[in-house]
């Protein structure tokens, strides 16, 4: 390809951090939701259920709220999690619109197994970074995410 002399000159794409972080983000990401696939679940699924593992039950606008999804979202994924037998949904008596959602002991199960292959993905990637090289990598992410209030999780 030949360059042109007319057109000014610009950053290339590799110049960029945002363009390496999304490399990155992509290949870690894929791979994830892959094994994720191969166990019957979506990453939005599995994040939802990695929510709800640390209570004994709670109620959808609560998950909501904590994933920065709409509850429209949310009851969707309790209703495919409901239907794979992950999760069990109960309603308030006097009113229907009132409702918690716990995990299932399968739920549970999975989460636990989920998780391992959370952390099995993420060595598979980083293994390459040394310790603390790690740890700056997490900090400098963790403080840019702060910075920005990106507090929604990512579910894609």
């Amino acid at each position: 390809m030949a360059n042109r002399p007319d057109k000014r000159k610009i950053a290339s794409l590799e110049s960029h951090i945002g363009y390496w972080l999304r490399l990155v983000s992509n290949g870690v990401s894929q791979s994830f939701a892959q094994e994720l696939t191969g166990k019957g679940v979506t990453v939005a699924e599995w994040v939802f259920m990695r929510q709800l593992y640390d209570y004994a039950e709670a109620r959808p606008s609560a998950i909501a709220s904590e994933m920065g999804m709409t509850r429209g979202a949310i009851s969707k994924l309790a209703e495919r999690l409901l239907v794979k037998q992950l999760v069990n949904r109960k309603e308030e008596t006097a009113d229907r619109r009132y409702q918690s959602i716990s995990l299932t002991e399968s739920g549970r199960s999975l989460v636990e197994d989920l998780a391992e292959t959370a952390d099995a993905n993420e060595n598979v990637h980083f293994s390459c970074l040394e310790p603390e090289e790690r740890q700056l990598l997490l900090t400098t992410l963790q403080k840019l995410a702060i910075h920005h209030q990106m507090r929604n999780h990512p579910t894609t």
